[in-house]
């Protein structure tokens, strides 16, 4: 007998109940929400990095924090610990950590294990999974009947970074901001910030505390709001309420407060961008360009805004510490960067925050009974399932609201959906659209990495259970409180079992 090579898929263990794919913060909440609901469930967790957190391990730049409130960015399950509402990353980070450790979910997870492969077979009713070990590129083959993917919904390996004229002439160093570490000096150093959205609002700022000087250049303005890092309502509820208690009711303050403000920015847009730069020129007084730099082109909500937590960009703005401008690039010199209208930017170091590169599914590769499933051909089901694809579901988060809101709803689905299966001995479930659903994008947003990604992604319907309405309340009755069963799902019985041995009843859930 031949022995195996190191990189020879091992023989499969023993099925899994279940498969999620990520140790993130969707992927912690997965693995609470099915273990909770289905106590006798065999899950594992597979990480491709050696930390939990996803995207909060991976990125480490300067002033890296939230840029949504952490009563919805958090658990339902496990109330956010501190006043604090916009968090740095590293406060997350051991937040999701504290979570995992203190529901078991820790043990679980099988890190250092990027899947890349899945096929999924009718004849077993089972996913045959390939994954590699990041320590020395050995396969891995694991096998499971239901397969969860937490993925996130970008790239890990490398951001968007546009090929800018004679960057190779540029003397100093040129760092994407998902490439940051912690060798990158840029105490006394003449910085620019190439970029707009939520990371360059983020880096400016934090850069501005060391650096000699911060340039923020955009080739085109987004809407900023500043919001108090502490949440005064939440401060005062936690003092005189269970932190349970305090918690759901900041959360749903949070969330109707969050929903209303983007219902009114998409029902008045002309209002809405009156009211937002009214609030930019209250921060920066009148004499500032803000028509030039902070008010888009585009109505409020086509792309997603940006929050800076107690004014800290306008702050730094005032101060003369950070300078917008808005131009295009023309080219990079020895010095720096050349604008189109001629006037040339020094700097030492150069921050691309030019913005990330979706990857549906982180890229895994599928296939149905041996023939490939291609994303943009399907149509996504109640946000968590695709059409045509058995026994698998995806976390996505809100593009208009916290990730984790609509995550959480999905794995509470999921569980729902798993105990069904086992309560009736169905193998099998598999989303079916009609040709009547409808056909639209998947995400509504005019933002450059939903454009440059939407060839790629599935789409979804006109209509419920195929129309992504971005709307937590709505999803919140369909998702947990709606039937299983409906016309568009289709379960099949088969023999044995279905995913996992028939639960045990549901625990009573833990006082908070």
């Amino acid at each position: 007998m031949v022995a195996p090579t190191p990189t020879a898929p091992r023989a499969p263990d023993a099925p899994l109940d279940a498969l999620i794919v990520g140790a993130g913060l969707s992927g912690i909440a997965a693995a609470y929400h099915l273990q909770a609901t289905c106590p006798a469930l065999r899950y594992a967790v597979v990480e491709a990095r050696d930390a939990i957190g996803g995207t909060w391990d991976l990125f480490r730049y300067p002033g890296i924090r939230s840029d949504s409130d952490m009563y919805t960015l958090g658990y339902s399950f496990a109330p956010w610990p501190s006043d604090q509402g916009i968090a740095d990353g590293a406060s997350i980070r051991a937040y999701i950590e504290d979570t995992a450790r203190a529901h078991g979910i820790d043990a679980r997870i099988r890190f250092g294990l990027r899947v890349e492969r899945a096929s999924w077979s009718s004849a077993d009713a089972r996913w045959t999974v390939t994954a590699r070990r990041t320590s020395d590129g050995g396969a891995v083959t694991l096998s499971c009947r239901f397969l969860y993917m937490c993925t996130g919904y970008y790239a890990y390996d490398a951001g968007h970074d546009p090929p800018f004229p004679g960057r190779e002439r540029f003397s100093g160093r040129v760092v994407h901001p998902q490439h940051w570490t912690d060798d990158i000096d840029h105490a006394g150093r003449r910085v620019i910030v190439i970029g707009s959205g939520a990371t360059a609002v983020t880096l400016a700022p934090a850069l501005a505390e060391r650096a000699a000087h911060v340039v923020m250049l955009q080739r085109s303005p987004t809407y900023v709001v500043s919001r108090p890092a502490v949440d005064r309502v939440a401060r005062r509820l936690r003092r005189t309420l269970p932190p349970g208690l305090a918690h759901d009711l900041v959360r749903w303050k949070n969330v109707l407060l969050g929903s209303a403000f983007y219902n009114f920015c998409r029902r008045f847009p002309a209002q809405a961008r009156r009211l937002i730069t009214r609030g930019v020129t209250a921060q920066l007084g009148p004499d500032y360009d803000v028509a030039t730099h902070f008010n888009p082109s585009y109505a409020p909500w086509d792309q997603r805004l940006c929050l800076v937590p107690d004014a800290d960009l306008f702050r730094a703005i005032r101060a003369g510490k950070v300078e917008v401008v808005t131009d295009r690039i023309e080219t990079f010199t020895e010095r720096g960067v050349l604008l189109a209208s001629g006037r040339e930017l020094a700097a030492d170091l150069i921050v691309t925050a030019t913005g990330l590169r979706l990857r549906f599914l982180g890229g895994l590769a599928l296939e149905v009974d041996g023939r490939p499933v291609v994303p943009a051909e399907l149509k996504v089901y109640k946000g968590a399932m695709l059409s045509g694809v058995p026994n698998l579901a995806l976390a996505a988060g809100y593009t208009n609201a916290s990730w984790t809101l609509k995550c959480e709803l999905t794995a509470q689905y999921v569980a729902r959906l798993l105990r069904y299966m086992a309560d009736r001995g169905h193998r099998a479930c598999v989303p079916v659209a009609g040709p009547d659903v409808g056909d639209e994008p998947l995400l509504d947003l005019a933002s450059g990495y939903v454009q440059r990604a939407l060839p790629e992604l599935p789409r979804q319907g006109a209509r419920v259970p195929w129309k992504l309405y971005q709307n937590y309340v709505r999803d919140l009755i369909m998702l947990r409180h709606r039937a299983i069963a409906d016309d568009a799902l289709r379960f099949d019985p088969g023999p044995g079992p279905g995913p996992g041995p028939r639960p045990a009843p549901a625990p009573a859930p833990a006082p908070r």
